[in-house]
């Protein structure tokens, strides 16, 4: 149990959190348009959703949570020794998101054959909040050796480099083929 000062820290960092919850939804629903909006810019591409494949969804959490992370490391590091598995906390936290995504989107249209808006805005909002949760939970409850946040750095950059290379080159699989053309990636859609 945190007290004390570890308390009070904790409870700023929980606040941080809680705010992150609402920043990171609400920044990857606008990073849902920003692609079309920019008139395709290849470079925003990396970022944003280039078509309506599941992998270019994923990114909607994974870019916000990720830019979030480092903003909300330099608001609260220097003032707390929470901060000792902070990017493997992190790290977790962002890669939760996408796989909370896709069970459930892959759970429940097994059961009803095509997506449902409703389902899948909820969905998004609800991994992002599961991702902040879970990073709060490991960066409070968790004593790990520092030198594991950098594996949580190096887990964020490949992350960061995958989303990026698949934006370009997917694989020609299911989860990254574009639901309305058929096609695949940036370099394949209809933007």
């Amino acid at each position: 149990m945190i007290k004390g000062k570890n308390s009070k820290r904790s409870s700023n960092l929980l606040r941080w959190e809680m705010w992150g919850i609402i920043l990171i939804s609400l920044a990857g629903s606008l990073l849902h348009f920003s692609f079309a909006l920019s008139g395709d810019w290849k470079p925003l591409g990396i970022i944003s959703a280039v078509n309506e494949s599941v992998w270019e969804h994923l990114k909607l959490a994974f870019w916000p949570a990720l830019f979030y992370a480092f903003i909300e490391y330099f608001f609260i590091r220097p003032k707390s020794s929470l901060g000792r598995n902070f990017f493997l906390a992190k790290a977790i936290g962002a890669f939760s998101m996408p796989f909370f995504i896709v069970i459930v989107f892959y759970t429940y249209t097994a059961f009803v054959a095509e997506s449902i808006l409703a389902v899948d805005i909820t969905t998004f909002w609800v991994a992002v909040a599961v991702g902040q949760i879970l990073s709060y939970f490991l960066i409070t409850h968790l004593k790990l050796s520092i030198s594991l946040n950098w594996l949580g750095l190096a887990l964020l950059a490949a992350g960061a480099l995958i989303f990026a290379i698949f934006t370009f080159y997917p694989p020609h699989l299911g989860i990254f083929q574009d639901s309305n053309t058929l096609g695949y990636g940036i370099l394949n859609g209809p933007h």
